[in-house]
Parts: C-alpha cells; sequence; structure tokens
C-alpha cells in the first residue's frame, strides 16, 4: 500500500492532490453526484480542473469504518487506478493505492 494523495474536506465534497512517479495532479476534486444514487453509480465525480478522470463510491470497511472507494482513470493510463481515501489518524484523508490481486 502506498499514500498516492492527500486531501480534506471542503464544504461540498473533497479538495487534494494526487502524486506517483509518472501523476503529479496539485487540484484534484471530489464533487458530489446530483440525485439520488441508483443501480450502483458513483457517489462522487472526480476532477482536476474541469477535466473528469474518475469516480469515488461510498463504503464501510468491515470494522465500520467509512472510506470512498476510488477509481481514476484517463487514456493516458496504462490501466485504471483502483484506490481507497480512508480518513487518518490526524482527521485529514489519504488517498492509498494497493496493487489489485490478479483472479485465477
Amino acid at each position: 500500500m502506498a499514500t498516492i494523495g492527500t486531501f480534506s474536506r471542503t464544504d461540498i465534497g473533497f479538495a487534494g492532490s494526487v502524486k506517483t512517479l509518472t501523476l503529479n495532479v496539485k487540484a484534484v476534486k471530489f464533487t458530489p453526484v446530483e440525485g439520488e444514487n441508483q443501480n450502483g453509480g458513483p457517489d462522487f465525480r472526480i476532477f482536476a480542473g474541469a477535466t473528469e478522470f474518475g469516480a469515488a463510491w461510498k463504503k464501510q470497511s468491515d470494522k465500520g469504518n467509512a472510506y470512498l472507494s476510488v477509481k481514476l482513470d484517463d487514456p493516458s493510463f496504462p490501466a485504471p487506478i483502483y484506490a481507497s481515501l480512508v480518513e487518518t489518524e490526524t482527521g485529514d484523508l489519504a488517498l492509498i493505492w494497493s496493487r489489485r490481486r490478479a483472479v485465477n
């Protein structure tokens, strides 16, 4: 697992940055989806400026902790990036990436 982003709460969602070896996006916003979430659609759309490059879904861990399941994607990526936005002990939020295991 690796922390690839840091975020804070805003009046309507979350704002922060995402940084990996090949990605450095300083102005990332999680904006709530308007209306009621139906058919498994995302709870948040993720934007870098005016460009949408991901979505997030509200989830709850086995221990009862709320988090966001995040999918970032862009035509320049070799594959989507999957991560979790979780609250840290300090109250900030961290975007945590871990490699998905192959399903046999």
